[in-house]
């Protein structure tokens, strides 16, 4: 089998539980001619992999360069380079690597996807939603599960569409309080809080806390303190109750950027980024939204 062909089940083997719902059977390998033998790279391809899955990603970032003077045109490796610099959270690394697996392979449509998510993490809103729009060009049908789209296309101001991508996502994931949340903040830009409030989407069954009160919180019931006296509250002890204590600053943060009160907002958003910091792909959303603000303050 081509090296090309190997190396892109290795990376995907290590990167599809990262991609945070996007699919990764969008990287197709060409037929070609089976490449030379290299015991060397084979050994640094082994050993990538090895450290993808243990999740070393400044081993991987090493092996790669190694790797890729060894075989400067193989996709798989700047693919690797680009999933371990989105790991380190190294995001404009990432944009250029998986930049570069794009040049070399245009057909690979992961890449697209990673680097979308790149972009957004790095604000460039724009770009973002032409990646994920070209991803979905090759896999229209990962569309209803593409709730990263629905996020940039909010901080892009294309209200209307981002409406239309939470209710897509209601399609395949229906007890989500996130996905109701963030219809309601595209609903309540594109017409106002009043509509807003009466589509906002119906969650029975998410068990997170304290994502119950982030509901009742949407829909006028409780106010923002209770959604923070709730996480107190429940019996969460170490990582389970920094998250807990991420969501709720975060998602009042949001309602408070919704109600137009925006030093709350900052408050709470820099409550969660700074005190509060998970690995979540949410935590980025709400450093990026945290720098939006503060830009805005300048």
């Amino acid at each position: 089998m081509p090296v090309f062909a190997v190396m892109m089940g290795v990376m995907l083997g290590w990167t599809a539980g990262m991609a945070n719902g996007a699919s990764a059977s969008g990287l197709v390998a060409h037929e070609q001619p089976p490449a030379p033998k290299n015991p060397e790279l084979e050994k640094l391809l082994d050993a990538i992999e090895a450290a993808g899955k243990a999740k070393k990603y400044e081993e991987v970032l090493k092996l790669t360069a190694k790797a890729a003077a060894l075989d400067p045109k193989n996709p798989a490796i700047p693919y690797a380079a680009g999933v371990a610099h989105a790991g380190l959270r190294q995001h404009a690394e990432a944009v250029k690597a998986f930049s570069e697996v794009i040049q070399l392979e245009p057909q690979a449509a992961i890449a697209y996807d990673r680097r979308g998510d790149a972009y957004l993490k790095l604000g460039r809103f724009t770009e973002a939603i032409a990646d994920f729009d070209a991803y979905l060009k090759a896999r229209p049908q990962d569309k209803p599960e593409h709730w990263r789209r629905g996020i940039a296309l909010y901080y892009a101001g294309r209200f209307p569409e981002g409406v239309e991508q939470f209710e897509l996502h209601r399609t395949v994931n229906p007890e989500d309080v996130e996905n109701s949340v963030w219809h309601y903040l595209c609903n309540a830009r594109a017409h106002n809080r009043q509509k807003a409030r009466q589509q906002l989407i119906p969650v029975t069954q998410d068990d997170r806390v304290p994502m119950k009160q982030v509901l009742e919180l949407f829909a006028g019931k409780i106010q923002p303190q209770d959604v923070l006296e709730a996480v107190e509250k429940a019996a969460l002890k170490d990582d389970k109750l920094r998250e807990a204590r991420f969501y709720g600053h975060l998602y009042v943060a949001l309602y408070y950027d919704s109600e137009g009160d925006t030093q709350k907002s900052r408050e709470h958003l820099t409550t969660a980024v700074e005190k509060y910091k998970i690995g979540h792909y949410m935590w980025d959303v709400a450093a990026v939204h945290l720098q939006l603000l503060k830009d805005k303050k300048k």
